[in-house]
């Protein structure tokens, strides 16, 4: 296997995910997040770096704030699509750094350390994704906080389980159509903190992106008012046990402080 590149999908997925009400929740409830456990209170320009950004519109929006923004992504189509964005809709292009590779190929002797640090579903996509936040946790300051999404293994179950399809959940080991948007490595949350703890990091906020949305079938009352969803999202995303239901699962982590000589 190999880390996914989305230069064959980015356009389908600006489409199905950003072009609509799934993009939609998913940034209102990061940007919640971001804005709550990060940004409030923030006296001075921040040091920000997406990796894995992808249409890097939170890099955009904070950009457009002041903050300084570093982005990185493996596809090319994206970052194109982004730079397009930053400069001719927020008109912040020259204010965000570019980088286009694999996040393996960034360096902390070239980048320096950060305030915060983004990771938004790229966990899922990559060959071996226990590798990813030990390479991530060097570009922390020691204040900084890691954003960190992934895809929820008991949301794609749960799903399957409502739309019947019990053959796909029988089978030994879950294989994703490649020309789909499911990703290959789906993961279970109990897993991602246990990375989290073995990096020496601890979690200080969690949320749920989509915690109910994508398991309706029929638009009925509120669900077919996109104002209403976004606000129910919102609501419940980090209400147990509605959360472990979203179909990505959002950490705010930082650095874990060493108690034993306190």
């Amino acid at each position: 296997m190999q880390d996914r590149n989305f230069d064959d999908l980015a356009e389908r997925f600006q489409r199905k995910v950003y072009g609509g009400l799934k993009g939609q929740i998913r940034l209102a409830v990061l940007w919640r997040d971001l804005e709550q456990a990060v940004l409030s209170g923030c006296s001075k320009p921040l040091r920000v770096l997406d990796v894995g950004a992808g249409f890097s519109q939170l890099s955009i929006r904070l950009a457009g704030l002041g903050h300084q923004v570093v982005v990185n992504d493996l596809s090319e189509k994206m970052l194109s699509a982004a730079r397009l964005s930053a400069e001719q809709e927020a008109g912040v292009v020259d204010r965000i750094s570019w980088h286009q590779g694999p996040f393996q190929s960034l360096s902390v002797d070239e980048l320096g350390q950060f305030d915060l640090v983004m990771s938004h579903a790229l966990l899922e996509w990559l060959a071996e994704p226990k590798t990813l936040i030990p390479a991530l946790k060097p570009f922390l300051l020691p204040e900084g906080q890691l954003s960190l999404t992934f895809y929820n293994y008991h949301s794609l179950v749960y799903r399957n389980l409502i739309r019947g399809n019990f053959n796909m959940l029988k089978r030994p080991e879950f294989v994703p159509d490649p020309d789909s948007l499911t990703p290959g490595n789906p993961l279970l949350p109990e897993q991602v903190r246990q990375w989290l703890a073995d990096a020496g990091l601890e979690i200080v906020g969690s949320s749920g992106v989509r915690v109910f949305n994508d398991y309706v079938t029929t638009l009925r009352g509120g669900n077919a008012v996109p104002e209403a969803v976004i606000e129910m999202e919102l609501d419940y995303s980090r209400q147990e046990p509605y959360l472990w239901l979203g179909r990505y699962v959002h950490h705010i982590c930082r650095l874990a402080v060493d108690t034993r000589c306190a």
